[in-house]
This record gives structure tokens, C-alpha cells and sequence, in this order.
């Protein structure tokens, strides 16, 4: 099973390498604000042109996948996805993990580019050019997505003769691309609440889209998952094939994610239909694997035990997804001071990333603590951050690592690019799901659930001493704060924890933690920015656009 999973990998990335040859579509940032269509650049191969080679479909589907971790057509730098801004600064990954980790308790940035610094003291404005880079990247990602499902309609593919095995599996891939704009659309509603919206039926051109509201693309997203789950492939059915790509169970994950915020997005709680998808998953033979929990994060996560559980990956590899973005970033980020960068498998840390005291205080003991999820460098850093610029202030985080199980570096010998793929989906999360929703009273069983997250202590902890029983989740009110707690020490840096906090309604008004606020003590913010507000540079084109309110 092993091997499986390393010739599946290679074989997924084998074909992003291939595909950067063949589709170089790009946008303007100004166009992907303004109209969402394609913009190719000149000498670069145009739609009808494109097809000609029956390879292209499953070429042009692995750009799609490939629009998370690569932000270019050539890597790590040159023929960038959106011209006029650097590659590493517009990697879809690495934007998103600042949105969900740098405006929260679990993450703050030691460097001054630009208004980065305004995304953890929450007082970014609609010109952040943070936010406004993440909205490009999502509307670059739909514009993707809607063209290949213009160029795979029936009678597209009556007209090239396209027939057999190939229109079989090319209905598969309309399914997976369905899937990613589905995400991408998610993302965009969670992130921006009321985004412009535009399908494969919309024109393409001087096209201004319509703003869709959030209860409206929620239903939209769920009813495009409905729709596509038959069409894409069973969980685990060819873990060769399907590493890297969506099948059922993440269709059923993000239905799920879905369901659980649902009252945030639409003001109607389905924690109901949260049991009834994280169920449907967690039968699907996915599991716990028992190693330790670190082996999760490491540069063979493919291989070594730790994909058991993950339902929807993101794969990197040294040599052939290179980017200055996506895991590249989230690994040198957090290395700086005393950090050793040879035991992290890179060249060096940049001195970035680490965490506040407020997310230290979670685990018993702290750095100290049994629980093997506290996975922090402390030597020559302070817990207490007096200064946001100085990395030593505050604890440094060591959950991602370059290195194999037996400490080998990754592939790139350069020591620039990790092997480490990014686990978007994975088994954890859905266990603390199902009990989250079993609290919110949406059916399911409380035994259960205990029995779930016990299985995620015994990893941390080794044994059951961290074990839980049914009373410390009663009443529900103390145990939801639990699983809030224990979703925090699970899934950290992992883009879960501001779509969370905002759930719990502890991530503006309430929450505070040091510099929250732009000040050292920390302090609660206005509420309006439980939504990022639409940039002022798509506002002042497309005139069909409302800004978000307060903003």
C-alpha cells in the first residue's frame, strides 16, 4: 500500500509537471477582479487548440488541483497565474493559511510587508492587499474551473469526435472540477461573504458579474456537491489513482464543513446533516493511524502511516511543485533563533511565524506538556511577546518538518522546497465534528463521540492518561468549549482555526489575545470583521458590487 501511495504521488505531480507546459492561462489581476474570464498570453494555447491533444483533459484537470500549491507555469518563479505580483506572495495556500491563522490566537508574523502585520491586530481595511490577493487567487481559481466545464460539455465533445473511455473518464473529471470550484466558492463565501458569482453558463468578455449572497451560495455549493456525488469515485477505491484528487469522501467532508457553519452563513443550524456526512466518512475506511502525531507533518506523510486518515490532500514535492508559497512558506516561516534549519531539512528559516501565549496555555504543562501535539521550540524564545517583530518573542512551532521519519531531508537538495503534503481533510477533524455536532443536539451519540476523541488523546498522549469520559463534555456548554479547545490542539496551522473561532463567536467581539487589537494586552474588535470586507479595487469596477457591511 505503501509504494501505492508514492508512485500515485509521483504520477499526480508527474502531471502537474507536464501540464505547466500546456496551460499557461493567465490573468491580470485587474481583469481577474473585473470580469473572471481567461486571459491567455500571447503564443499560448487558446481553448479549441488546447484539446486537440486527448491528453489535455486530465492536464488541464491537474492544473485545477494544481492552483493550491503552484501559483505559476514554471516554479518556483516566471509565467505567475496573476501578473504584477510576486509568485510566493500569491500562492493560493499560503494566502489562505494567513487568513486562518494569522487574524487568530494560533499564529502571529514577525516581518512589516506591507499591512501584514494588520491581519493578527484585525484592522485591516478593504485595501489590504493581503485580502485583496486572496480574493484574485479564489476568482482566478473559479475562472479555471468554469472553462474547463465549457470545454467538456456534450456537444464540445461531440464536435472533437471525443468518445469511449475518454469521455468516461472525462465525466469523472467535470465531477472533481465541480468539486474544486465547490471549495473555492466555500472559501469565498466563509472568507468574503457576499462574492461576485459566475458559472461555465456566463459569458465570456467585457463581463461585470453579479454579487450572490451568502445564504444563496450556500445553496449553490450544497447543491453542487449533491449533485456530483455519484459521478466521482468511491473513498479509498484506487488510492494509486486518487491520491491528490477528490473522490466521494471529500465530497462529503466539505458538505460537512458546510453543514457545520451553516447557522453562521445562513442563520439555520445542520448539525443534523453534519452527522449524517462525517458518519458516511467516517465508515469509508479511513483510520487513526498509531504512530505519533508528528508523523503527520513530515516530508513522507504519503508514506509513512499518516495518510491512512487523510481524505483530501494537497501534495507538494521538492523537485516538481516548487513555489515560495504553499508548504515551502509554512515550513521556513517558523524557523528562526536558535532553530537548527538542518533538523527542519531546509537551508534556512526566514524568522517568521509563531504563536501567542493564549494557544501555549491550551496544552497541561504547556511546553512541558504529555500531550505530544505541543509540539514547540522554546530555547531562546519567550512565551510573553513584548515585540511582534522580534521572532524570539513568543514560542517558535515545530509541526512541520522536512524530514522523513528517520530525519532524511526532502528531495530538493537545495534545501528550498519540502516534501511535506498539506493535509486539507483528515480523519481528526471529522471525529471532532461529529462530537461538536452531537453536542449542538443533531442527533448521533455521545459515547461515540467520547470514543472518537479519545482515540485522537491516545495518539497525542501515547496512552489513555489524557483520556476523556461523557462528563467532561456535559453540560454541553462546558463540552463545546472543549471541543473548540481540542480542535485548536489537533488542527493548528491546518486553516481551520478563524472559520472556528467564528463559529464559537470568539473570534472579534470576544476573543483576545496578545496583540489582538494592534496592542500588546490584546483586545476584542469590531464584529463586522467576522467577514473580510470585498477589496476596493474590484469595487471601484464592477458596479454590480456592495461592499460587506461597516466596511
Amino acid at each position: 500500500m505503501k509504494t501505492n501511495y508514492i508512485n500515485n504521488k509521483a504520477m499526480m505531480l508527474r502531471t502537474i509537471k507536464g501540464m505547466l507546459v500546456i496551460f499557461t492561462l493567465a490573468l491580470f489581476v485587474q481583469s481577474c477582479e473585473e470580469r473572471l474570464d481567461l486571459q491567455p498570453e500571447d503564443s499560448r494555447l487558446t481553448g479549441e487548440a488546447a484539446f486537440e491533444d486527448p491528453d489535455s483533459y486530465k492536464q488541464f484537470l491537474a492544473k485545477i488541483y494544481a492552483g493550491i500549491s503552484l501559483s505559476g507555469q514554471e516554479g518556483p518563479a516566471g509565467a505567475p497565474d496573476l501578473q504584477g505580483l510576486d509568485e510566493g506572495f500569491s500562492n493560493y495556500l499560503r494566502l489562505y493559511w494567513k487568513m486562518q491563522e494569522l487574524t487568530t490566537d494560533e499564529a502571529l508574523i514577525a516581518w512589516n510587508d506591507g499591512t501584514i502585520q494588520d491581519l493578527h491586530a484585525q484592522v485591516w481595511t478593504s485595501g489590504n492587499e493581503f485580502i485583496r490577493t486572496m480574493y484574485s487567487r479564489l476568482m482566478y481559481q473559479v475562472a479555471l474551473t468554469n472553462e474547463f466545464l465549457r470545454q467538456t460539455t456534450d456537444s464540445k465533445l461531440d464536435g472533437r469526435g471525443v468518445s469511449g473511455e475518454l469521455r468516461e473518464d472525462i465525466q469523472t473529471y467535470r465531477a472533481e472540477v465541480r468539486f474544486m470550484r465547490a471549495l473555492t466558492y466555500w472559501h469565498a463565501l466563509d472568507l468574503y461573504k457576499n462574492p461576485p458569482f459566475i458559472t461555465e453558463n456566463d459569458p465570456v468578455g467585457a463581463f461585470l458579474p453579479p454579487q450572490i449572497q451568502r445564504a444563496d451560495l450556500f445553496t449553490y455549493v450544497e447543491s453542487e456537491l449533491l449533485e456530483i456525488l455519484d459521478d466521482l469515485a468511491e473513498p479509498n477505491a484506487d488510492p494509486v489513482e486518487y491520491y491528490g484528487r477528490a473522490d466521494r469522501a471529500a465530497a462529503w467532508m466539505l458538505l460537512a464543513k458546510l453543514y457545520l457553519n451553516a447557522e453562521v452563513y445562513t442563520g439555520t443550524p445542520r448539525y443534523t446533516d453534519v452527522i449524517t456526512y462525517t458518519t458516511n466518512i467516517i465508515g469509508a475506511g479511513y483510520s487513526i493511524p498509531d504512530i505519533p502525531y508528528y508523523y503527520s507533518f513530515l516530508a513522507d506523510n504519503n508514506t509513512n502511516g499518516a495518510q491512512d486518515e487523510v481524505i483530501f490532500t494537497i501534495p507538494f514535492d521538492g523537485l516538481r511543485t516548487q513555489a515560495f508559497g504553499g508548504m515551502t512558506f509554512i515550513t521556513h516561516a517558523p524557523v528562526g533563533g536558535e532553530m537548527d534549519p538542518a533538523n527542519f531539512g531546509i537551508n534556512g528559516g526566514w524568522a517568521g511565524v509563531r504563536t501567542t501565549p493564549t494557544f501555549v496555555e491550551q496544552f497541561p504543562g504547556e511546553e512541558n506538556s504529555a500531550d505530544g501535539r505541543a509540539l514547540f521550540f522554546t530555547e531562546g524564545q519567550t512565551k510573553n511577546i513584548s515585540s511582534v517583530s522580534n521572532f524570539t518573542d513568543g514560542y517558535a512551532v515545530a509541526k512541520y518538518r522536512n524530514v522523513d521519519v528517520s530525519g532524511n531531508p526532502g528531495s530538493d537538495t537545495s534545501g528550498d522546497h519540502t516534501d511535506i503534503d498539506f493535509p486539507m481533510f483528515r480523519l481528526a477533524d471529522v471525529y471532532l465534528m461529529y462530537a461538536e455536532a452531537v453536542l449542538q443536539d443533531g442527533g448521533g451519540d455521545l459515547n461515540t463521540a467520547v470514543s472518537y476523541i479519545n482515540e485522537l488523546r491516545e495518539r497525542a498522549y501515547g496512552d489513555n492518561s489524557g483520556n476523556i469520559s461523557d462528563s467532561d463534555l456535559m453540560p454541553a456548554s462546558v463540552g463545546l468549549d472543549f471541543i473548540l479547545s481540542e480542535r485548536s490542539r489537533e488542527l493548528y496551522w491546518e486553516c481551520h482555526r478563524r472559520t472556528d473561532l467564528i463559529r464559537f463567536n470568539q473570534f472579534s467581539s470576544n476573543g483576545v489575545w496578545q496583540w489582538k487589537g494592534g496592542v500588546q494586552q490584546g483586545t476584542t474588535t469590531e464584529s463586522y470583521r467576522d467577514v473580510m470586507p470585498i477589496p476596493s479595487t474590484d469595487l471601484g469596477i464592477n458596479t454590480n458590487l456592495e461592499q460587506n457591511t461597516d466596511y
